[in-house]
């Protein structure tokens, strides 16, 4: 067993430092992160998830976590950040919007709201959604209990729609547990999913 201490590395360390190290591994060879903050389990989690790896995770102490990763014997090069195997619909494509704040534009904050409140009522009624939706900084209030913009988000979802939002981010506004949407990711993932995009779009 090959052991990562990974308390205290912000994102996306972990994940790198757990990739690296199945890269490396024989298949039935587990690899044991001890990480200290539940966004690093569950990115761990999709990891795991996505080179088809065993995990289990356990609560050992306030904030520390020890999850297990058991190697499948897939080289992590070719199945990290791998679609996951569903239908894509045909109404998206593969741009991706990035949404870093909970307002669009500068100037009054009130009125940000209410346009990044259109603005994405009006993505989800487009004929053409895009393939993912990336909320980090205050953007991650949006997909979080309490937002006015739930219900177009969730819409989007049911539609094949990657809604993702930066685990560092939710931590750091303590919201982690009020995710309504999507799923939590870490930056190494946003950067994949940026890198292969068609076009990226910030309102």
């Amino acid at each position: 067993m090959m052991q990562i201490d990974a308390r205290g590395d912000a994102c996306p360390v972990p994940v790198v430092k757990a990739k690296k190290a199945l890269d490396k591994a024989a298949a039935g060879e587990v690899i044991e992160v001890l990480v200290d903050n539940e966004a690093a389990v569950q990115n761990l989690r999709k990891l795991a998830g996505n080179m088809s790896c065993g995990f289990r995770s356990e609560t050992v102490g306030a904030g520390h976590f020890v999850t297990v990763i058991t190697a499948a014997g897939i080289p992590a090069a070719e199945a990290a950040i791998r679609p996951d195997p569903e239908c894509r619909p045909d109404n998206r494509d593969a741009a991706v919007v990035v949404i870093r704040s909970a307002v669009m534009g500068q100037g009054d904050d009130e009125l940000g709201k209410v346009l990044m409140k259109g603005y994405i009522y009006a993505l989800s009624q487009l004929e053409t959604l895009p393939g993912a939706i990336l909320f980090y900084n205050g953007g991650v209030t949006l997909t979080t209990e309490g937002s006015d913009s739930l219900e177009d988000i969730k819409t989007m979802e049911s539609q094949g729609v990657k809604i993702i939002s930066c685990g560092t981010c939710l931590n750091y506004y303590q919201l982690t547990d009020r995710l309504q949407a999507g799923t939590i990711g870490n930056m190494y993932e946003l950067a994949g999913i940026m890198q292969n995009a068609s076009k990226i779009i910030t309102p």
